[in-house]
Order: structure tokens, then sequence, then C-alpha cells
């Protein structure tokens, strides 16, 4: 009997331990997977969020554009006032001082006419006038329509200006629509989620290391010319910067926003747009002839851009609730070199 009890107890536990070891490994590989699974369907929701952050990008640079333009057309419209009332004053001066020399011309002028604005036009016409009287009747006029199609303008730009601001709070409603939509995805497995895509930044760090330590492939760059390695040290300075929609550095960034900046440092301007920089430059889609510093562009137009590291690897600003960081260019569209 109790050899029979020192038999069954080993048994129980190993048979308890084979159903806690199995059930654990069948477990193991379908979560995997589901993570997995929902990083595809996350990715498709934070395609849609590219394209809306470069609308979003478009229409606030767009807005600034014409701001910037109300500002400087409203700073030399009031010069063109002062100068106007300084043009007037004088010629209010001159008026009187004539007036007082008794000019015959110049009095059925003053009787015939009823406001300021029909006297400036009356003494264009006065052979009395001396040259000064004349420069200054002709600055008063230039003045007044200057006032006037800097006055039109102001108001269009202002409507304009409306306009953008209105698809600049659309765009950015329609931004926060697919956050919400991706939160509610990944609601509970966030942590995991994000767990993946660092495991898969780091891999893609390695391999840029790895292709950083080794030389670089005996590539002919043909028509497309030599890369720009300095691009990446500069990239690798805004590593671990937050991503947000709209940033341009120096501090948060978004994947455009981040090329612009880092370019911008060379000496090369690019516009705050995926899809844009993705028409600039020498393009090309051979992946094997990308040298460091190349931009890599997903999707044809571009909803995403990053720079290319080496080793198939890239520095971006992948998407809202990450930072910049290595990632892998599998399924790049297209490179440009600048």
């Amino acid at each position: 009997m109790k050899g029979k009890r020192r038999f069954i107890v080993p048994l129980f536990f190993a048979t308890l331990f084979s159903i806690l070891f199995f059930t654990t490994s069948a477990s193991a590989t379908p979560l995997s997977q589901q993570i997995r699974d929902l990083q595809k369907k996350a990715d498709a929701l934070y395609m849609q969020e590219g394209y809306a952050v470069d609308q979003y990008n478009t229409a606030n640079d767009q807005y600034t554009t014409v701001m910037k333009d109300i500002a400087e057309n409203q700073k030399l419209l009031g010069y063109a006032q002062f100068n106007l009332a300084v043009a007037d004053s004088n010629l209010k001066k001159r008026l009187v001082l004539l007036y007082k020399e008794q000019q015959v011309q110049l009095l059925d002028v003053l009787l015939s006419t009823s406001s300021f604005d029909a006297l400036v036009t009356q003494l264009d016409t006065m052979k009395q006038l001396n040259a000064g009287d004349i420069a200054t009747v002709k600055t008063i006029k230039k003045l007044r329509q200057e006032i006037k199609d800097r006055g039109v303008k102001l108001e269009a730009d202002k409507q304009v200006a409306a306009t953008l601001l209105a698809q600049k709070k659309d765009k950015l409603a329609n931004i926060k629509t697919i956050e919400a939509k991706v939160n509610r995805l990944i609601a509970g497995k966030k942590n995991q989620l994000r767990r993946l895509e660092a495991q898969q930044a780091a891999a893609a760090r390695a391999r840029a290391v790895a292709a950083q330590l080794n030389p670089l492939p005996n590539i002919d760059p043909g028509s497309v010319g030599g890369g720009r390695p300095e691009v990446v040290a500069i990239a690798q300075r805004y590593l671990g910067c937050p991503y947000s929609y709209g940033g341009s550095g120096p501090n948060v960034f978004d994947c455009s926003g981040l090329a612009m900046y880092v370019y911008a440092q060379i000496g090369i301007n690019l516009p705050h747009n995926a899809t844009a920089q993705q028409q600039m430059g020498t393009s090309f889609t051979d992946p094997s002839l990308a040298l460091p510093g190349d931009l890599v562009f997903f999707g044809y137009p571009a909803y995403h851009v990053g720079i290319y590291v080496g080793g198939g690897a890239m520095i971006n600003a992948p998407h809202s609730g990450t930072v910049v960081s290595y990632g892998t260019i599998a399924g790049a569209s297209s490179f440009s070199r600048f």
C-alpha cells in the first residue's frame, strides 16, 4: 500500500505539471498570434491616421501662411495710412499758403469741390502747382489706391483663413475619431501591443547597428546619386521624442515633421507632408539601392515616411502613442534621395 502511494504521488505531480505546461504552451502561441493580428488591424487604422495627419498638416500650413500674409498686409496698410495722413497734412498746409496768395484758379477749385478727395483730383490738373505739390498729389492718389487694394485683399484673406481654420478643425476631429477607434481596438491589450512594437524596434535597431559596423555594400548609385549619412546622425539625436500630429520639432514629431526638421539642418527644405515629400528628390523603388539618409515612403500617395539608416531599418515617428524609434522598411513603396 505504501509502495502504491509512493508511486501515485509522483504520478499526480507529473500529470499536473504536464497539464500546466501544455496548457500554457498551447495558449502562448494563440495569445502571441492574437497580438500580431491586433497589430495588423491597428496598422490599418494608423494608415488612415497618417493620411488624416497629412491633410491636417496641409491645412495648418496653408492657414499659417495666410495668417502671415494678413499680418504683413495689416502692417503695410498701417504704413500706407500713416503716410497718407502725413501727405494730406502737407498738402493742406500748402493749399492754405496758396489761398493766402490769392491764386485765382485755386479759389475756383476750392469753391467747386465738395470733398478733399475731389479736391485732390482737381489739383492734379492745375498748372499753378510746383513740382513738389504735384508729387504730393500723386503720392496721395497712389496711397489711397494702395489702401483700397490692401483692404480688399485683407478681407479676401480673412475669408480664406476662416475656411482653412474650419478645415483644420475638421481634420483634427477626424484624427481624434481614428485615435478613439485605435483605443477601442487595443483596449485591454495595449501593454502587450507596445511590448511587441518595442521588440520590433529593438530588432530594427540591431540591424541598423550591424549595418553601421559593416562596410556598405558595393552599390552603383547610377542615376540616383550618393546617400546622405549625415542625416542619420542628426535623426538619431531625436530618438525617444514623443509622436504628436502636427509636430515638427524640436521635442515632438510626426513622421513628415521629423523628415522635414532633420533635412532642414542640412539646408534642404521639405514640406510638412509625406505625400508632397514623396514627389520630391530622385525617386526609386528598389530597396537594394537604398543608402543611409534616403527617405522611405509607405503607400502611394504616401501615408508614412521614415529615414533609412541601413540594414533594412529606418528611424521614424511611427504613430500616436509612440516615440521616435527604429523600424523596418518592409512594405515600403518608394524611396527618395536628395
